[in-house]
């Protein structure tokens, strides 16, 4: 008899046991399902993270390895969507520089759902995190940005586009080894300032290589924030934009129109049009480049006085000139402070703790050392447009790193016919921006935001994020 009880009591208990796993399974939209690679994914799983505020969603962090001979991996954070993940798409966010960390800006600073407070320990929570609509990958590329390296340290002198982009593929595929139900998911890729070059050249690599059945991704659409475009016309709207803002005098910009031909293999030759644009650097660094009417930040323990955050133009190259900050340089120092404490470092899984890395938000080396760069990824667009993916691309309009007339010069290279005029979208019973849709493309303003527009416009942001991903139109109408 006594043997039949203890039976019925160890069965009941199994019975409750699968209970909870399943109950968990359908409060995590099916994580319990990704037990394929459980060792691994689990392993990443981020449990202890300090200062977190407390939610109701799972994320992950840790590498992927790319090139197991190099000994280079990647750093990724992964944030599941907050409701339903199952059903909500695979967002991958990435930031440019190129050099700078989409863990230390678009993940902290902008549309994670944790943002680095102002004192370098804690997070707070974003109440405008795009989790709330998506499922949510931030990558750190290439190797020598922020936490991501390779021991092979001769390949930190290769990076370029190309470079970045093969890398950025060959991350994708092995990171869905470690989280096979997204293996076949309703996929896009998002990102801002040079990732305007990242961003294409990865769709058009993943949308290459679909050819074959068994590297199939199902990306549908990319989404580009104050994007470098065309180099050429991306320099004309920098200078036109400056001027018209008044940043620099009517002789400084004739001259430049003068003598400024920046479809040139060298336009920098030029004596005139070089002490032109020194003259544009000269003034942009009194004022905040990314953002013309907000304050520069005086903190004493700011880099507002160190010379990396002085403008920096590569005279060897057409390369845009550009400074290694964001929205907020104190900003850029909150984030230094907490990434590179031992305990967060072991709770994110890049360190051992003791071992630690040294994390930068920007890496300058990179950024000087850069060796191949696309002059335009128009013709990638035109190719991705032509295979039916969606573009949309959104500019703050108080960015004068690049700025609106830059994105408008670029993309009217395309010549695509219009299918709904200029026109305003609203937010909240307000003018949010003005876009306009032609086919294949969509663009938008933001007013009033500059370079990193979710720091400046978190809501509308989130709200742009929606109707992109439902392929709706903004609201143009109260």
């Amino acid at each position: 008899m006594d043997n039949i009880i203890y039976t019925l009591v160890f069965i009941l208990i199994l019975s409750l046991k699968a209970s909870t796993v399943c109950s968990r399974e359908r409060q995590w939209g099916g994580v319990g399902r990704m037990r394929s690679g459980e060792t691994n994914l689990m392993a990443d799983l981020v449990t202890d993270l300090p200062g977190q505020p407390p939610v109701d969603f799972q994320h992950y962090a840790g590498y992927v390895t790319v090139n197991e001979t190099s000994g280079r991996a990647l750093f990724y954070w992964f944030y599941e969507a907050m409701t339903k993940p199952q059903e909500k798409p695979l967002v991958l966010w990435l930031n440019g520089g190129p050099g700078c960390s989409s863990v230390g800006y678009g993940a902290t600073q902008e549309i994670g759902p944790f943002l680095v407070d102002t004192d370098g320990k804690s997070l707070m929570f974003n109440n405008f995190t795009w989790n709330k609509e998506a499922n949510m990958l931030f990558l750190e590329s290439p190797v020598g940005v922020g936490f991501s390296y390779s021991n092979t340290t001769s390949e930190y002198a290769q990076l370029g586009d190309d470079f970045t982009a093969n890398d950025a593929y060959t991350f994708l595929h092995n990171w869905f080894l470690k989280f096979p139900l997204y293996r076949t998911r309703t996929f896009y890729i998002a990102g801002e300032s040079y990732a305007g070059k990242y961003v294409p050249e990865l769709a058009e690599l993943i949308q290459d290589r679909n050819k074959d059945p068994s590297l199939h991704i199902d990306l549908k659409g990319i989404l580009l924030g104050n994007p470098e475009t065309s180099d050429a016309e991306d320099w004309s709207g920098m200078v036109d934009y400056a001027w018209s803002h008044a940043v620099i005098s009517d002789e400084t910009y004739k001259t430049i129109k003068a003598s400024c031909d920046f479809n040139s293999s060298d336009p920098w030759s030029n004596k005139d049009c070089s002490q032109g644009v020194d003259e544009v650097l000269k003034q942009y660094n009194e004022i905040d480049i990314y953002s013309l009417y907000t304050s520069t930040c005086f903190a004493s323990t700011a880099r507002s006085n160190d010379r990396s955050m002085q403008m920096v133009m590569l005279r060897s190259s057409k390369m845009m000139p550009r400074i290694m900050g964001g929205y907020d340089p104190c900003l850029d120092d909150y984030a230094k402070t907490f990434y590179n404490k031992p305990d967060v470092q072991k709770a994110l899984h890049a360190s051992d703790g003791q071992n630690l890395r040294n994390w930068s938000i920007c890496n300058d080396s990179i950024f000087k050392r850069w060796k191949q760069s696309q002059t335009s990824v128009i013709p990638i667009y035109k190719k991705l447009i032509s295979a039916g993916l969606k573009i949309w691309i959104y500019s703050g309009d108080t960015d004068g790193r690049v700025p609106v007339l830059s994105t408008r010069y670029s993309l009217s290279i395309l010549d695509l016919p219009i299918t709904k005029k200029w026109r305003p979208w609203y937010h909240q019973k307000e003018v949010s921006g003005w876009y306009q849709e032609y086919e294949g493309l969509t663009f938008a303003t933001f007013r009033g935001a500059g370079h990193a527009v979710p720091c400046f416009k978190p809501s509308n942001s989130l709200a742009f994020f929606s109707s992109f991903l439902s392929a709706q139109s903004p609201p143009s109408t109260k």
